[in-house]
């Protein structure tokens, strides 16, 4: 074995079909066949099928068609060449049609004999289970296949500690070898035949599924259409409207509760940053999503502190999985983890923001002692170093380096490429506290309980902290650096996570066009979407992780956050980039994609390993559109503001499903582009230029 066949790496992704039903989610070649990487049927962080193939032997498989149906099915079509075909046509075809529900995988073959010659064959189906973990598939690790035995003389098991997988089929094989995991069918089709089957494989854990998935066909959101005429964003907004019902599971401490999984294949669980950011970008269709993710973090809300999981009292957490994860780079992360330093100020601002859009004035109260422990959290945990800024270190030794959205080892780094030491003051952390102090200070004193003037205080404090610490200039002028350092050091790279600064709050209007005009310098945005990285800083990567790759949801808080501040002419190309790359992806935009120009790129280059789909990169669609529309909500004080007029390009469009305080908002823009919108009954519209 050579070297580079003994190392083990991470398996890519950006040609392979994927279905999700969470908490399940299928990944394939394009043919559909299970076949090695991260290939499988998983259930809950488990891969239940690690191998599923179908092939007749001696005949070669052309697959040639994969399409994907509206109630979520894919369909896979292959010929079988050379079988019944007496010219150059192929004859004879294989389709598999794949229908995966929670826990359970379906998959309808049907081999139709379109010659003129009677077809004979035998169909062997192949499976595989190893169970392994999703950690291992993700490092590239190999895991070693079970034995399944026989159930009957149509199925087969197998199990492992509490897991159980069962793979039936129908009609009954005419061959069944449990050792080999394969049946077989013979098969005689005359002209114009087909034949039938069905493999059904479920999946079971004894101790149930950590996050159960939610009722069939719930939503706790109102479906997004835009019509009129044929547009890509209208495209992008369906796509991502059943991409992201697939990633919905629900708490089983309130199964009523739902949120959304992070993404598929390798984050589909509670993450605190994740599931807070999609659930703000979904506001304008609804609230039960944002409360069901603020009271299902709520309830596992720090109480103790714990240097193992970096548990705190009042802080939000990062992740929950079944067990403990063993990542590539040597962390390890317990199975409910703490590790993230702008969940808390996140989870803050989103109750803030769900109140305005409509949550019911109870359900804001309920949750405002947690909220109360939250910024408790932010003055007498955050700060570890008393120096007035919000900082991170990893306390375990074994847990994640940077805990701030950029969480890779290698994403905090100074313009020349030197990686940044800990403890980090990232500059988004602190724009999140400052927005999550101010508002929360709103949320205090609209309902009666003290320390409002506090909290306004302590925000103008960082504010003025900020501008003081976190400014630096080059030749191109002033910009805020993307940190600070263990010895207080500015990092000085110029970096996206200026983008989330942007309608918190921390900056004034003249820093607000200072920060706009380096997002859309040509080193920034890539015509697709922001860059993470400036094209010229030292370390910059197309397709790095954090260092110079484009992450839609990056760009779409960038894009809402240059809205608010009225730099509208900045916010558009950058959308623009957004709706282009979504048309480039098929309107599934994945978790991050490379940074390459678009100059040189007709299309978006793909991450190789990145996840679709992805909940944040999902619901940036919706983020952009109200960006685009200018809409915000007041629903306290019965007002909604919006633009009077939409960029060239979404003239003559009908936007349905945007809500306030659960009643409907009808938004429509002329053949000039002006919006028309009709609000609820007792709300009043002020219209922006």
């Amino acid at each position: 074995m050579s070297a580079i066949e003994a190392i083990e790496l991470q398996p890519f992704l950006h040609d392979a079909r994927l279905s999700v039903a969470a908490p399940s989610f299928c990944a394939s070649r394009p043919d559909g066949r299970f076949a090695g990487g991260a290939d499988g049927f998983f259930h809950g962080d488990r891969r239940i099928l690690s191998r599923l193939e179908a092939t007749v032997p001696g005949v070669p498989n052309a697959p040639v068609a994969t399409a994907e149906g509206p109630d979520g099915s894919t369909t896979f079509v292959t010929v079988l060449r050379g079988l019944a075909e007496q010219t150059a046509d192929p004859a004879t075809t294989l389709e598999r049609r794949r229908e995966l529900r929670p826990g359970r995988l379906t998959e309808r073959y049907t081999v139709h004999n379109g010659g003129d010659l009677t077809a004979r064959l035998r169909l062997d189906l192949r499976a595989e289970s190893d169970f392994a973990a999703m950690d291992t598939v993700k490092a590239g690790r190999a895991d070693t296949p079970l034995t399944p035995g026989a159930d009957g003389d149509d199925a087969l098991r197998w199990s492992r500690g509490p897991l159980t997988a069962v793979l039936a089929l129908t009609p009954a094989p005419d061959h069944l070898d449990p050792a080999t995991g394969t049946a077989g069918y013979d098969i005689e089709l005359a002209p114009g035949q087909s034949w039938h089957a069905v493999l059904e494989c479920t999946a079971e854990h004894a101790e149930g599924d950590l996050f159960p998935a939610p009722p069939a066909d719930a939503a706790p959101w109102r479906t997004p259409e835009v019509t009129g005429r044929e547009h890509h964003l209208g495209h992008w907004l369906a796509r991502s409207h059943r991409d992201l019902r697939g990633l919905l599971l629900t708490d089983p401490l309130s199964p009523a509760d739902t949120f959304l999984g992070a993404g598929a294949p390798w984050f589909l669980t509670l993450f605190g940053r994740d599931s807070l950011w999609a659930a703000r970008m979904l506001l304008p269709l609804g609230t039960e999503l944002a409360a069901g993710t603020l009271r299902t973090l709520a309830r596992r809300q720090g109480r103790a502190v714990d240097p193992a999981t970096e548990e705190q009292p009042g802080k939000i957490l990062h992740e929950v999985r079944r067990a403990g994860q063993h990542l590539d780079n040597g962390a390890h992360l317990p199975p409910c983890y703490f590790g993230t330093a702008d969940a808390t100020p996140l989870w803050l601002v989103l109750l803030h923001d769900a109140w305005r859009w409509g949550l019911p004035a109870d359900q804001v109260e309920e949750l405002l002692p947690h909220a109360e422990a939250a910024l408790d959290w932010l003055e007498r945990y955050a700060d570890a170093d008393g120096d007035g800024f919000l900082e991170y270190v990893d306390s375990t030794g074994s847990g994640l380096s940077n805990q701030g959205w950029k969480d890779s080892s290698d994403s905090i780094r100074f313009r020349d490429g030197r990686i940044a030491d800990a403890p980090i003051a990232l500059s988004e952390v602190q724009a999140y506290a400052h927005e999550a102090a101010v508002k929360a200070a709103d949320l205090l004193e609209a309902f009666g309980r003290p320390g409002a003037e506090h909290w306004r205080q302590w925000a103008e404090r960082l504010r003025a902290r900020f501008r003081d610490s976190f400014w630096t200039e080059d030749g191109h002028g002033r910009y805020p650096v993307v940190a600070l350092d263990g010895d207080k050091r500015r990092v000085d790279s110029v970096a996206s996570n200026m983008g989330h600064l942007l309608g918190t709050g921390l900056l004034d209007a003249e820093e607000s066009a200072l920060v706009a005009a380096r997002l859309t310098a040509p080193g920034m945005d890539s015509g697709y979407g922001l860059r993470t990285l400036d094209a010229a800083a030292a370390g910059f990567n197309p397709l790095g992780y954090h260092t110079g790759s484009v992450w839609p949801h990056d760009s779409a808080i960038a894009v809402h956050g240059l809205a608010k501040a009225g730099l509208h002419q900045a916010a558009e190309p950058l959308a623009a980039g957004l709706v282009r790359a979504a048309a480039g992806f098929d309107h599934r935009l994945p978790e991050l994609f490379g940074g390459h120009p678009r100059e040189h790129y007709a299309r978006p280059v793909p991450y190789p390993a990145s996840c679709r789909p992805q909940a944040w990169a999902a619901a940036s669609a919706v983020t952009v559109l109200q960006s685009l529309l200018g809409l915000e909500a007041d629903a306290p004080g019965r007002r909604l503001t919006v633009r009077a007029r939409v960029p060239a390009g979404y003239e003559s469009l009908r936007i349905d499903g945007l809500t306030v305080a659960g009643l409907p908002i009808e938004v429509a823009t002329d053949h000039t582009g002006a919006v028309r919108l009709r609000a609820p009954e007792g709300f009043t519209v002020t219209v922006t230029d």
